[in-house]
């Protein structure tokens, strides 16, 4: 019996790729052996890539789509899909094409080998993107490594193969905040990593926005680690016992006479300073107590509107 791979693509807006992918996917899939599926999830796109889908569907036997009741973001719409994708394998990607579809015989062979997560990385030789980009995208995982508990190579994509057994341990995660590419790296199993070269995109703009990316930095790295937490306790206590060296020249003024003349500029600045780090640490605290709250809601990390599934495909549909 054939084993299957199931396809997950989240689709934003990209009513003009979705036919071409399908072509280029066919051409490096169709020589490998395997039965495939495509599982597109049209994450409240503004444009026709619902009609798109359908009418792609309505051809092709193997095409389908779940349609999510709003943009819940990227992360959740790859959670619909992985919650109720059905192969021995799933490779998840993005619909603009700049995931080369012909790294997937390669991916195949080491999970063949043995791999249970075949993940991607860009190079940094990357002609799509400027230098302002590269320099974001290596402060943002230099921050998320040194920060978090998990290690992520720099440009690690959402181009990735996982196994059925790494599928299963995904499905039970329902935390607020998902950050995909940060959690196939926390659950283990035997990886290994492809470098890449994106292509450049087909057609359409990247949807992130510069504040887009900031709120991805920072959620990541509160979903992975307390340690800003730990970064704050100890810059309170520093600054606690830096200010009980104060002490002694208070004393030594009054014991010898000295009279100390004191600036308004020195001491607003001192003020200002202190009541920034304060805000500063109260805002990390506030924060991680903001998820909790959010988390304890309960709310599901996606709603289906519609899907040409002919059933759930696991008890997991986070609906």
């Amino acid at each position: 019996m054939k084993k299957k791979l199931s396809i997950i693509i989240p689709a934003y807006n990209e009513e003009d790729n979705i036919a071409h992918l399908v072509t280029e996917l066919d051409k490096s899939l169709t020589a490998t052996g395997y039965d495939y599926e495509y599982l597109f999830v049209n994450d409240g796109s503004k444009d026709n890539t619902l009609g798109e889908l359908k009418a792609l569907a309505a051809t092709h036997p193997n095409v389908f789509y779940i349609e999510l009741s709003k943009n819940f973001g990227k992360d959740y719409a790859l959670k619909a899909g992985i919650d109720l994708a059905k192969g021995d394998a799933v490779i998840t990607m993005d619909a603009d094409l700049q995931h080369p579809p012909h790294l997937l015989p390669q991916m195949l062979k080491y999970w063949e080998d043995g791999y249970d997560i075949v993940y991607t990385y860009r190079e940094d030789s990357n002609p799509h993107v400027g230098n302002f980009q590269k320099f974001g995208s290596k402060l943002f995982y230099k921050g998320i490594n040194a920060l978090s508990d998990i290690t992520l190579e720099n440009g690690i994509s959402d181009f990735r193969l996982l196994d059925k057994k790494v599928v299963s341990e995904l499905r039970q995660i329902t935390e607020y905040e998902i950050f995909f590419r940060g959690m196939v790296k926390w659950v283990g199993f035997m990886q290994i990593g492809i470098p890449y070269t994106p292509a450049a995109r087909h057609t359409g703009e990247a949807s992130y926005s510069f504040f887009k990316l900031v709120k991805l930095a920072v959620g990541s790295i509160m979903a992975f680690s307390v340690r800003p937490l730990y970064i704050a306790t100890g810059l309170g206590l520093f600054f606690s016992l830096s200010a009980l060296l104060y002490i002694p020249y208070i004393f030594i003024s009054y014991f010898y006479g000295f009279d100390a003349v004191s600036g308004w500029a020195s001491l607003i600045a001192t003020v200002a300073f202190f009541g920034g780090l304060q805000l500063l640490v109260l805002g990390i605290i506030g924060s991680y107590l903001g998820k909790i709250f959010l988390q304890t809601k309960h709310r599901p990390n996606y709603i289906i509107r519609s899907t040409n599934l002919l059933k759930p495909r696991n008890d997991s549909t986070g609906v």
